[in-house]
């Protein structure tokens, strides 16, 4: 399968983009980014562009795929509702309407959270939540991927600091951890291969929470 990857240098999706450049079902990775990947391999291809509101410039490199893994997210620590929407739904939205129009029925697998809820109180819930449900009204086969604890694996690392000291901190405790909490725990190894699944065979639901992504 061909697969394009949007947030290729986020932690999840570095770990994304390793399991795909490993698997061999995967031909092919189109990681679309403002930033350079840094990884050098023979299936991975990189079109850089800053501008998600705007794909008219690299929308002859975006059709023929099979699926999208769209990894690109933003924490909502110290942000105003109307940016967090900017990035969070109008970015998603202006890439999933453009695959919808140039791959109808191909795979979109959106990242998004535990504890999204379209009437939830918390804004980032909230906002999620509308994000899910306009994906799942396009005409893809749209999966929603709703991770909680997210353990990042093969030198993968957090962009946020806050994130990755709290990741240093926690990194001992992990085997801990995972026995108390379980399914709610999953890893960027975890969520990659899950992603692949997905695009191959679907899912028996299109709102994926940390165990069924384990499962997958």
């Amino acid at each position: 399968m061909r697969v394009i990857l949007f947030g290729a240098t986020g932690m999840i999706g570095r770990g994304v983009l390793r399991e795909c450049l490993l698997d061999e079902r995967v031909s092919a990775v189109l990681a679309v980014g403002r930033a350079a990947t840094g990884v050098s391999h023979r299936k991975l291809r990189e079109v850089p562009h800053d501008d998600l509101l705007d794909l008219a410039p690299v929308e002859g490199e975006l059709g023929g795929y099979d699926a999208c893994f769209f990894c690109l997210g933003v924490s909502s620590a110290g942000m105003k509702e109307k940016e967090y929407r900017r990035i969070t739904y109008d970015f998603t939205l202006s890439v999933g309407e453009t695959l919808a129009r140039l791959s109808p029925g191909s795979t979109f697998v959106y990242v998004s959270g535990a504890g999204t809820d379209p009437h939830g109180r918390a804004m980032w819930a909230r906002v999620k939540g509308e994000t899910e449900n306009a994906l799942l009204a396009l005409p893809l086969e749209a999966y929603m991927f709703r991770p909680g604890f997210v353990q990042p694996m093969h030198g993968v690392r957090s962009r946020t600091r806050l994130y990755r000291a709290a990741y240093v901190i926690t990194r001992p405790l992990f085997p801990v951890l995972r026995r108390v909490f379980g399914g709610g725990m999953t890893t960027t190894e975890q969520i990659g291969r899950a992603m692949i699944a997905v695009a191959e065979r679907g899912a028996a639901k299109r709102i994926l929470g940390p165990a069924d992504i384990n499962a997958l």
